[in-house]
């Protein structure tokens, strides 16, 4: 596979990121309301109303996903467009991200007791098939022509 020329790159870009738009929202929908709400709430009953699902809750999660999507598909555009655009450099940027944001994020929650480990080894792996999935979107655009 070839780069795409430069004049398309911004249209490639544009793409990449409707398309980890709905690809990271679904995927974080799936693993909270299969996963994570349900650990939560059994692992940490003693919690009054964890793990909700009602409006300020679900605007703040819309602020986490724009966040999670403009990162996920900024930062992967860059360490591809800087170290090449290849499946290898794709799964690298896919596991930094994760690790700056879903490790901390866990690891954080974990060593607050607001986790229990076992919904860290369930929240992390889907968490980093996310953002690899979301980096190989990346260099899909950027490589198809």
């Amino acid at each position: 596979m070839t780069a795409i020329a430069p004049s398309n790159l911004k249209g490639a870009f544009w793409l990449a990121l409707l398309l980890n738009l709905l690809w990271i929202n679904a995927s974080e929908v799936f693993r909270y309301f299969a996963f994570v709400m349900p650990l939560m709430r059994s692992s940490l009953p003693q919690l009054q109303d964890v793990a909700p699902m009602n409006l300020p809750v679900f605007m703040i999660w819309g602020v986490w996903d724009t966040v999670l999507v403009l990162a996920a598909t900024g930062l992967s555009w860059v360490l591809l467009e800087r170290f090449g655009p290849t499946i290898r450099n794709a799964l690298y940027a896919g596991s930094a991200i994760w690790a700056t944001i879903f490790v901390i994020l866990w690891l954080g929650l974990w060593n607050m007791n607001l986790a229990t480990t076992q919904i860290v080894l369930t929240a992390l792996p889907l968490a980093w098939l996310e953002m690899i999935v979301a980096a190989l979107i990346v260099r899909w655009m950027m490589v198809r022509g």
